[in-house]
């Protein structure tokens, strides 16, 4: 299971990040409002812990915008805004569900298992393109008869490519939809990642590549184009 948590709190955001990971959740992570929307609505998730005070964009703002875009991606929203007015509000602009800081992480997991295991709006789950096809819920490229699984990171990327197939991403774009926009993480590690998934494309005998655009940014192409 995909989630993307959007907190500010650095430190909170990685422990939760590696409590998570112990017990078999994918989590990605945005440290404001403004890079946690646009993550959202490029990546299919399977629920969203929001924070609600956010910089950039206020945890309001993402939910509203979320729902505005149909995006129906359960939110668990987790946060110091405690009075009933507060819940209130968050649960009215879309919310699923709304937890309090300090929390404990036992009750955090119990309510995130119960997110995820109410019924969703049936989406799309494989995105195509000229045979090449990404099942969005088991991150399995494949083409043909041959397939493979994509990594968490290199599944996200792969994502991002089939949700812009007429749009060329630049290095920056897909440093902050993939990596956000605090990270540290440099172009080179792009130009690593894209090397990855050429090379698995080409091992699936795929007619497909990532192309570079000198100045302009990668896009999917077909490699006899």
């Amino acid at each position: 299971m995909n989630i993307l948590l959007i907190e500010d709190e650095k430190k909170l955001a990685l422990a939760l990040v590696e409590a998570l990971s112990k017990h078999n959740y994918i989590v990605d992570m945005a440290f404001n409002g403004k890079a946690g929307l646009e993550e959202a609505l490029s990546i299919q998730y399977d629920l969203i812990i929001l924070d609600m005070m956010l910089p950039e964009l206020d945890g309001i703002d993402v939910l509203k915008s979320l729902r505005e875009n149909n995006n129906n991606t359960p939110v668990l929203v987790l946060t110091a805004k405690s009075t009933v007015s507060d819940k209130v509000i968050g649960l009215n602009a879309g919310a699923d569900d709304y937890l309090t800081k300090p929390f404990s992480f036992q009750e955090l997991l119990a309510r995130i298992k119960v997110l995820l295991r109410r019924p969703q709006t049936i989406v799309s789950n494989i995105y195509d393109f000229n045979g090449l096809s990404l099942n969005s819920d088991t991150c399995i490229l494949s083409y043909q008869n041959e397939s493979v699984l994509l990594p968490a990171k290199e599944f996200h990327l792969m994502s991002l490519f089939f949700k812009n197939i007429d749009t060329y991403l630049s290095k920056d774009e897909i440093l902050n939809r993939i990596w956000g926009y605090d990270t540290e993480v440099g172009y080179n590690t792009i130009e690593v990642y894209i090397s990855f998934l050429r090379k698995k494309m080409s091992a699936l005998n795929a007619p497909i590549t990532i192309k570079a655009f000198r100045n302009i940014g990668y896009k999917l192409e077909l490699t006899n184009v």
